[in-house]
């Protein structure tokens, strides 16, 4: 199983993150952030991983709470998936959510790059800073070592926006994690690392 528990704790906040790749899609989720929540939980369940966040916010800074999981999320996933032998690498999904339309892009390359082009109106849908969103990518591609590229193809709906956002990379990374049959014992690189 490819599995990791980190701990982070510095002075803004406290977070726990257990994360078994090869899960079943359940989770329990309690950063203090609503929407968040809500949008981790579909990450877990979109991609197949097992996943428990716990946060203690210590100055009550929502955008610290965002980047602090995206932090240890991609530290836990980098350590999940060892040395990357048989796995897929690249990943791609177009996902829609009525009105909005997102295309999602990984590579679990070792580079570390993201880009999240996407437009919404609002600067808040719930308890939740839109303009965290790119930074959450962005801080878990550099915890994760990979390539992130977020494209909003359609959509006015900031909720339907950012969901269809969390859904599709969800299902990216369910393809860039799963294994390749005929390349079990191989690294997904003419490097022969990643």
């Amino acid at each position: 199983m490819r599995q990791s528990a980190k701990l982070r704790e510095t002075k803004e906040t406290k977070i726990n993150v257990n994360l078994n790749i090869d899960g079943n899609g359940n989770y329990k989720i309690n950063t203090g952030i609503k929407f968040f929540d809500h949008m981790l939980e579909q990450l877990a369940h979109h991609a197949g991983f097992d996943l428990e966040i716990d946060v203690t916010s210590h100055d009550k800074d929502n955008h610290h709470v965002v980047e602090d999981v995206a932090i240890t999320l991609g530290q836990a996933f980098l350590e999940a998936l060892g040395d990357k032998k048989g796995i897929t690498r690249y990943g791609e999904k177009i996902l829609p959510m009525d009105e909005a339309l997102v295309l999602s892009v990984v590579d679990i390359s070792g580079r570390v790059f993201s880009k999240t082009d996407v437009v919404v109106k609002d600067e808040k849908t719930s308890d939740f800073e839109t303009v965290i969103l790119p930074h959450f990518f962005a801080s878990f591609a550099q915890a994760a070592l990979m390539t992130i590229h977020i494209k909003m193809l359609d959509g006015y709906d900031t909720h339907h926006i950012i969901e269809a956002v969390f859904k599709s990379f969800a299902r990216a990374l369910r393809i860039a994690v799963s294994y390749d049959v005929n390349n079990k014992d191989k690294v997904p690189s003419t490097k022969g690392v990643l």
